[in-house]
């Protein structure tokens, strides 16, 4: 981590901003197929190997909960923060990768077995689901209560229903109303999320994909509105 970015995490949470994690690490599926194989060599390998493929991420599972929780470590070691959620952003495992089958034989057991590994040695897995994830919602509300942290990019109402009793949910508004919509319309939306993502707790107000946007008064719309709004009674 470099000084600069290790200043600004610090400068964030002196204005009230604190980093949502400090770390990162991958599902042993994503990383063989990041970094070793290529998305089309693992893709070929399920039908392939699938044995193989099964042992290498066997393997690679280890490394990964080891490698979340060092670099854990150090991050919080650099700022002085402790932080103990780690970010898994997941890559290879959304809609129209894979099947649901596939998807429980090949990428949830490497995927659950390094968040229970995270749990294990006292962090908060913070689990990035990129892309469409709700025929996978079932299968990843196999994880213990009140212990991770699932971002939701797409449809994160109906997450509620299947994870809102096991997991935190993250997300936000879409990033097509928070380009081209209006500051009222942000707030509705808000109001929305919380009013039925939030009921009971477990919600972290977020936006649906990382920010891009120059309509500064449509994040400071979403950003002042719950503060305001979405406050547990």
């Amino acid at each position: 981590m470099s000084l600069s970015t290790v200043g600004w995490l610090k400068e964030m949470k002196e204005l009230g901003f604190p980093a949502l994690a400090h770390g990162s690490t991958y599902a042993a599926f994503d990383y063989l197929a990041d970094m070793l194989r290529g998305t089309l060599g693992a893709m070929v390998d399920m039908y392939r190997n699938p044995d193989k493929l099964k042992q290498a991420l066997e393997k690679i599972t280890p490394w990964m909960i080891a490698w979340g929780i060092n670099n854990n470590k150090g991050q919080c070691s650099a700022t002085g923060i402790d932080n103990p959620r780690v970010i898994i952003p997941l890559h290879k495992g959304a809609g129209g990768f894979m099947s649901n089958a596939q998807y429980e034989e090949f990428y949830w057991p490497g995927l659950r077995q390094l968040i229970l590994g995270l749990i294990d040695a006292g962090l908060t897995p913070y689990v990035y689901t990129e892309g469409v994830y709700t025929e996978r919602l079932p299968i990843i509300n196999d994880v213990p209560k009140g212990k991770v942290l699932y971002n939701i990019e797409v449809d994160i109402f109906e997450a509620k229903k299947i994870l809102g009793d096991t997991a935190c949910l993250v997300g936000g508004p879409p990033s097509s109303l928070m380009n081209t919509g209006s500051p009222e319309e942000v707030k509705e939306y808000c109001r929305r999320l919380i009013d039925v993502v939030g009921e009971g707790g477990g919600f972290i107000m977020g936006v649906q994909l990382p920010l891009l946007t120059d309509k500064v008064e449509n994040v400071k719309a979403l950003v002042d509105f719950t503060q305001e709004y979405g406050v547990y009674n």
